[in-house]
């Protein structure tokens, strides 16, 4: 009775969210505001198993965090750095109309636009937008028109008198990584200078006392400028909670003064952070990750754990019921789980399985090799029985077979831009019929060996690749220079689909010794 009173008490915190008035400011004129947030939650709106947790994250379950958070601040504001587009089936089938309907029911305050918010078609975002009950906020995306791709450029919330203004940034870097049909269309301005005129009007015109960037840029030095050279180069923002890089730091990250935050991915973390406010400044930030429902490998609970919220749990749950009923086919089974963790860094038995797969579907078109992006890769392939589900997980994108020929002088630019990418989403995963060594240090592939011979720069290759890199997606803009292009039409998965029918039981995760990288 005590567990169910406690429930209804949740509830009733969560549904109360701007339906009572603010409490009047403390005496001492310290003012406490909590900050939840997410990132890069990707299609994970309930919860799901990933090896050992068995049923980790999940919106129903951040939502009793959010209520309890609630109850014990007067002043909480909810927000999420992007990416909550392109991951699971229950979430991909229904063009992320799960992960918003939950949104709504805890009462987000902003959403910033990350890249994959536009891996759809832009009449898929604005679906979003008018089923979203918060604003999408993005200062430095527009239409060649000029108008915001998002609800807004910024918020302003008060609370105790403490006026908070969030603006939302996307990486410019979203122009080469994001969709190449769907952003062409689209001007992203520089981080850094938006930004300044962001913190300029927030600082002037609305006169906010706090400033917060929800910015999708990434922590890791890979990125440029990041969210570590935007607090470096703007001064005047109190706190920055990034996403786009999955980055889950022990504590703060502290550039110039502010500090910055992220939560991971997939939701399996919230971040919690509490601003103190005083005299109108911000005066201390203490700040946690707090996991969601994680266990050990024995299956026993390690950290907080949280109730499925009562009222959200049965309505995400009713996406993922109808996607189980259509993807519950068996077509395979691993013998141990292919991981994919290393996938943007290393050649991966996830990725040869991957590709492999793309060079036997395009036999009859005589391919040299195939190449696929790892970040085009988005999860492990668990040990066990294969379903069409699990290869839906694992290839959530609408990517179909590409075959295209290009000179030889355009396969070693290929290979002289995949030395840069490690550790991004363009980093390569290829096939059989071709090996290579990336040389860190020198920044460069040396050895490349296509069909056990030297790469040649006068020949014509024939390579397999994903509709989505064939139009230069990731910065493989000398895939533009094709001689000519051959799409089969076939979904990557189906592809997946059809060489693990092949393989039947004969599944085992192997590194074939294609990329070599040395320091």
């Amino acid at each position: 009775m005590k567990r169910f009173a406690l429930i209804l008490a949740v509830v009733a915190a969560i549904f109360a969210v701007g339906c009572v008035s603010q409490p009047a400011a403390p005496a001492g004129g310290e003012v406490k505001i909590a900050v939840l947030h997410v990132n890069d939650t990707h299609g994970h709106p309930i919860a799901f198993a990933n090896s050992p947790h068995v049923a980790v994250g999940g919106l129903p379950a951040m939502a009793m965090l959010v209520g309890q958070t609630r109850a014990e601040y007067d002043n909480v504001l909810v927000l999420d750095a992007g990416d909550y587009n392109t991951g699971l089936s229950e979430s991909n089938f229904f063009k992320a109309e799960p992960d918003v309907v939950g949104r709504n029911m805890i009462g987000f305050d902003a959403v910033a636009l990350g890249n994959h918010e536009f891996d759809n078609e832009i009449s898929v975002l604005e679906a979003q937008k008018a089923l979203a009950e918060f604003p999408l906020i993005s200062a430095n995306v527009k239409t060649k028109d000029g108008a915001y791709v998002a609800d807004a450029p910024y918020i302003v919330k008060e609370y105790q008198g403490v006026k908070v203004g969030v603006f939302g940034l996307i990486t410019k870097e979203t122009e080469t990584v994001g969709n190449p049909a769907i952003v062409k269309d689209l001007v992203f301005a520089d981080e850094i200078e938006t930004a300044k005129e962001m913190v300029k009007v927030l600082r002037e015109q609305e006169k906010v006392d706090v400033v917060i960037a929800l910015v999708h840029l990434g922590m890791d030095d890979v990125y440029a400028p990041g969210s570590k050279g935007l607090a470096a180069a703007v001064p005047g923002i109190d706190l920055i909670v990034d996403g786009h890089s999955h980055t889950l730091p022990e504590a703060p990250v502290v550039v110039n003064g502010t500090p910055i935050v992220q939560a991971g991915q997939w939701g399996m973390y919230v971040g919690k952070g509490v601003l103190t406010v005083k005299d109108g400044k911000v005066a201390g930030f203490d700040w946690e990750a707090v996991s969601i429902n994680h266990n050990d490998k024995a299956k026993q609970p390690v950290g907080p754990q949280f109730e499925q919220h009562p009222l959200i749990q049965p309505v995400l749950s009713d996406y993922a019921d109808r996607v189980e009923g259509m993807l519950k086919e068996k077509i395979g089974v691993a013998a141990e789980t292919f991981p994919n963790a290393m996938t943007r860094k290393a050649e991966t038995a996830i990725g040869d399985l991957v590709t492999d797969a793309m060079k036997f579907v395009t036999k009859a078109q005589g391919v040299d090799f195939a190449m696929n992006n790892g970040g085009g890769i988005r999860a492990d392939l668990p040990a066990g029985d294969v379903t069409l589900k699990s290869i839906y997980t694992v290839l959530p994108f609408d990517n179909s077979v590409t075959v295209i020929k290009l000179k030889g002088s355009d396969v070693q630019a290929m290979f002289d831009y995949i030395a840069t990418t490690i550790g991004k989403g363009a980093f390569a995963q290829v096939s059989d019929g071709v090996s290579y060594t990336i040389n860190v240090k020198a920044g460069k592939c040396e050895n490349v060996l296509i069909g056990g011979k030297p790469l040649d720069p006068a020949k014509v290759y024939t390579i397999a690749t994903n509709s989505y890199l064939a139009t230069g997606g990731d910065g493989y803009a000398m895939f533009k220079n094709a001689l000519s292009s051959y799409e089969t039409s076939m979904f990557q998965r189906d592809a997946l689909i059809a060489y693990v029918r092949q393989l039947g039981k004969d599944l085992a995760p192997v590194i074939a010794g294609r990329v070599t990288i040395v320091e």
